[in-house]
């Protein structure tokens, strides 16, 4: 068993708690990358139009690792260790520093916003309309159950919705579709964990979760500048997340690349400059260059804006003959995503990033990229 693994977890007895959740905001999913932002004419336009021209010749190659936002359960990971042997408590004590499993209130619902209304379901009810449409019904029941209380768990301490819901029912908060996403295993995964919840220091602590991690999740205050840091939301070593996103590698064109990061390029586009890493070593800050000046920018805002899968990413310049790194603030590479094969994907005509199809095929296993994100 690895050593992030407490032994001391087996057999952990549940304790009951008091519904008391924690104040967060409203919550969303990153995009999937099948929604993933695409060049078009107009958007080619407007980069020539801000002067991307002479560097528009070039291309912005990005090598990353993971999908998703990086903070708490990497999905894959949780696969990982489910068919190594591990049991879903010691699988949401990895993901979760120093948590415990508690009990959920007797009776408790989750307010779910639907096509513009607001639904009161039971919340077992609802757990079960969600874990398939997060995982694949086929994985072990250990990360079928690890999901299973990771979302129940999701459902009482999101509020999206402040005193009006807890959750939508989309990739903003986390999937849920009913009985149609009720299968015979997912069933008994949320029946094995009935009304089972993470708990920090006796309260629910909201567990966010995401796709794969590319070998190391992230503390949630680097992930999402301005959030505080949570004792249970740390970065771990993630050794069994083998997804098909755990590496990665994308061209887009630097007109395409001007277009998407419109109000951040002072004059024209020159490139990025990564300042800070967090633990993982996902982008914590950058500057966008331009040759009027730089813009300083979030790791995930600038990941959002490229339309890259994760913030884990190291950006190079290619001129169609050599290939040259951009500068890098945050020191040598760590567990740089250059050292392993990575799915390719290209500029499509427009110069827009497009998927190959086979990781197209495999992420599409999934409803979305499987975890929630701070807002805006």
């Amino acid at each position: 068993m690895p050593s992030v693994i407490r032994e001391s977890l087996r057999g952990r007895p549940i304790v009951p708690i008091e519904a008391v959740m924690l104040a967060t905001g409203s919550s969303y999913h990153r995009r999937r990358s099948g929604r993933r932002i695409a060049g078009t004419l107009a958007a080619l336009g407007l980069a020539l139009a801000l002067g991307a021209s002479p560097a528009a010749a070039s291309t912005l190659v990005i090598t990353g690792a993971g999908n998703g936002h990086g903070v708490g359960m990497s999905q894959e990971g949780a696969l990982g260790y489910a068919l190594r042997g591990l049991a879903y408590p010691e699988i949401l004590a990895h993901y979760y520093t120093g948590t415990a499993l508690g009990q959920a209130p007797a009776g408790a619902q989750v307010r779910v916003l639907m096509g513009g209304k607001v639904h009161r379901i039971a919340l077992e009810t609802y757990v079960r309309g969600v874990v398939s449409a997060e995982v694949p019904a086929s994985w072990p029941l250990a990360a079928l159950e690890a999901q299973a209380v990771a979302s129940r768990t999701y459902a009482l301490t999101a509020h999206a919705g402040g005193s009006k819901f807890d959750v939508y029912a989309d990739t903003r908060s986390q999937v849920f579709r009913g009985v149609a996403a009720e299968t015979p295993q997912t069933d008994a995964a949320v029946a094995a964990t009935a009304g089972q919840v993470v708990t920090y220091e006796g309260r629910p602590a909201i567990t966010y979760f995401f796709a794969s991690s590319g070998g190391r999740t992230e503390d949630v205050e680097n992930a999402w500048p301005g959030s505080p840091p949570q004792p249970w939301l740390r970065g771990v070593a993630d050794p069994y997340e083998q997804g098909p996103l755990h590496r990665w590698r994308l061209t887009i064109s630097f007109a395409s690349a001007a277009a998407r990061l419109h109000g951040l390029i002072q004059g024209s586009f020159q490139g990025v400059e990564v300042i800070k890493r967090g633990f993982s070593p996902r982008i914590v800050s950058a500057y966008v260059l331009g040759s009027s000046g730089r813009t300083v920018v979030s790791g995930a805002k600038l990941a959002a804006r490229l339309g890259l899968y994760d913030s884990w990413a190291y950006f190079s310049v290619s001129n169609g003959t050599t290939v040259v790194p951009e500068p890098d603030r945050s020191g040598p590479p760590t567990d740089s995503p250059s050292s392993t094969p990575a799915p390719q994907t290209s500029v499509g005509k427009q110069g827009g990033v497009q998927a190959a199809s086979p990781v197209e095929a495999s992420a599409a296993s999934f409803a979305s990229t499987g975890g929630t994100v701070a807002p805006d």
